[in-house]
């Protein structure tokens, strides 16, 4: 934990505006230091997600005692849903559990308008994959989203 408040402290970053992702195989081994660990962190404001969610050795039951802000839905349950039925039910089983445990979640690997009106249907509130852009350099992706927020004002009447 030095070595992360030296890195905060040295950079000035506000730790409200970090999200550390953790995979999920990760956050379930060596279960009660982990959590002293996620403990820690969240103390210091800095959000916690469990990234490739449903992929590893999931202990549902440890869930609601770590300090997750964030589950990210691994792309191989979305990717093939709604035509496959097994993927469609267990991505809408984790989004209803973390509905339940009040925990965010994001889809990724969404690629297509079919994917994403179910996503969005089951209540996801977030998205990530090509659907909505490919990987882009760091000068490129300013230039996109200050576009799109352009767009959007426009829109809005802003």
């Amino acid at each position: 934990m030095a070595r992360l408040d030296g890195v905060l402290r040295r950079s000035g970053f506000d730790p409200g505006l970090l999200e550390l992702e953790l995979t999920e195989n990760l956050v379930m081994e060596k279960s009660e230091e982990t959590l002293l660990t996620l403990i820690d962190i969240k103390a210091r404001g800095i959000k916690l997600a469990i990234d490739d969610f449903g992929t590893g050795y999931s202990m549902l039951s440890y869930l609601k005692h770590f300090p997750i802000d964030r589950l990210k839905i691994d792309r191989s349950f979305v990717q093939d849903i709604p035509m496959y039925a097994d993927d469609a039910a267990i991505t809408e089983a984790i989004l209803a559990m973390a509905r339940s445990l009040r925990i965010k979640v994001i889809a990724e690997g969404v690629e297509t308008c079919e994917q994403l009106a179910f996503l969005k249907d089951r209540g996801c509130q977030e998205g990530q994959g090509y659907y909505f852009s490919r990987p882009m350099p760091a000068d490129a992706a300013a230039e996109f989203l200050s576009g799109r927020f352009r767009c959007r004002n426009l829109l809005e009447g802003g």
